[in-house]
């Protein structure tokens, strides 16, 4: 079993993003589980969503602790929470800013990925320019960095999940399939 926690703040999509991905793995063949921890969070507090699968029926039904994998939607979370807290030696970090992998040193014991989701998503009018909605786009990134699932059945759970301008979304998600640095 393969599991992926999302760190992100309540309106950046996280949970979407989780549920997203799940029906990706899905598309693909695989067994999985999305879903959300948040309580009676606001806008723009820390939340997290998980997403689980593997190629058998999955019978857990708990909080992802021991993650595989992170995505961080906003690179500030970092200071906030920890957010390898369980996260398995040698697991992906996959983090949203403009900056280089090489400039995360505290993280050496894990992969660090990075790719500007923020700035994408402006690109492609997704959100605002204050408030980029980056979930999408960061699955993409997700897609190339991990290589756990297909940047085809990204796109195709985007346009499944996403009403609002799925065209715009799902090339986002592949601007950052192209721009991850890992």
């Amino acid at each position: 079993m393969v599991e992926i926690r999302f760190h992100g703040r309540g309106g950046q999509g996280a949970v979407i993003a989780s549920k997203i991905l799940a029906s990706a793995l899905f598309k693909e063949g695989k067994y999985a589980q999305a879903f959300p921890a948040f309580g009676a969070e606001r806008r723009g507090a820390p939340v997290m969503a998980f997403t689980r699968f593997d190629h058998k029926a999955i019978t857990r039904r708990s909080m992802v602790y021991e993650p595989d994998h992170v995505v961080v939607l906003d690179e500030p979370i970092l200071d906030l929470v920890d957010v390898t807290a369980g996260l398995k030696e040698k697991g992906w970090i996959l983090i949203n800013t403009p900056r280089l992998p090489s400039d995360f040193p505290r993280y050496n014991r894990f992969h660090v990925a990075t790719v500007d989701a923020s700035r994408i998503a402006a690109e492609n009018g997704l959100g605002t320019a204050t408030a980029p909605v980056v979930n999408t786009v960061i699955l993409g990134a997700f897609s190339k960095v991990s290589g756990l699932v297909g940047l085809k059945a990204v796109i195709e759970g985007i346009k499944e999940y996403v009403p609002s301008k799925p065209e715009a979304n799902a090339a986002a998600a592949e601007a950052a399939f192209e721009r991850a640095k890992a």
